[in-house]
Order: C-alpha cells, then structure tokens, then sequence
C-alpha cells in the first residue's frame, strides 16, 4: 500500500522558514509528478508547487520566489522550503504523487484530476504576525 509519510510542519512567526519533507513509501516517484498543495480551513485544497519527473517545477504565483520544491527520485523523497512565510500562508499542507503523469500542468493539477493522486495525510503549518 502506498504511503506518503509528512513529518514538520508547525508554527513560525511572519517572515520566518519552514521546511516541509515527504517520504513516499511502497512506490517508484521518479517518473511521476510530484507536488504540495494546501488547504485552509473551510476552501478547496490549491496546488502551491509542483515539480515533473525531470525536475522542472511550476505554479503557485502567491508563493513564487519564497517556495522552492525539490525532489530525490532515488530517494523517493519531496521536500518544500518555505521561506518569508506571512500569516495567509497558514494552512494544512498536503504532499502528492500523481499516479498517472510525468508532465505537471494545468490538467494534472486541475480538482476533478484529485483522484487520481495518492496524497499525504497532511501537516498544519501555522504563521503567526
């Protein structure tokens, strides 16, 4: 059974870096898309960075230039590093691996494709002002 494992998370105030990582049991990630989306309270959960199978990352225009996304396909591994984080950033972080595509895009990435990701169980990070 596939299992993605997200220990970190927690609390930070404004300005400050987080760093989230993500261990993907039981499947081979290298030739799919990977990505972290978040979810706030009571709203849909939102793709933030997403990275092919080849490592070109993408999306998140709120978070470009302060969230990277990384990946070690040997080590089935996915991490997000978080940096001038602000108090709209609070939400539950959920990382993914799509079961079906290499390529991140638009349709990869789209709600109605959420089934077709196998998903973390989610880690809260909390900004505070």
């Amino acid at each position: 059974q596939v299992q993605l494992v997200e220990p970190g998370g927690g609390s930070v105030q404004a300005g400050g870096s987080l760093k989230l990582s993500c261990a993907v049991l039981q499947h081979n990630t290298r030739d799919y898309c990977m990505g972290w989306f978040r979810q706030f309270s009571k709203n849909e959960r939102e793709a933030v960075r997403a990275i092919d199978s080849w490592g070109s990352s993408k999306y998140g225009e709120s978070v470009k230039g302060r969230y990277t996304i990384s990946r070690d396909s040997d080590k089935n591994t996915l991490t997000l590093q978080m940096n001038n984080l602000k108090p709209e950033d609070t939400a539950m972080y959920y990382c993914a691996v799509n079961r079906r595509y290499s390529n991140c895009n638009s349709y990869t990435l789209a709600r109605y494709e959420y089934e077709n990701w196998y998903w973390g169980q989610g880690t809260q990070v909390t900004v505070s002002s």
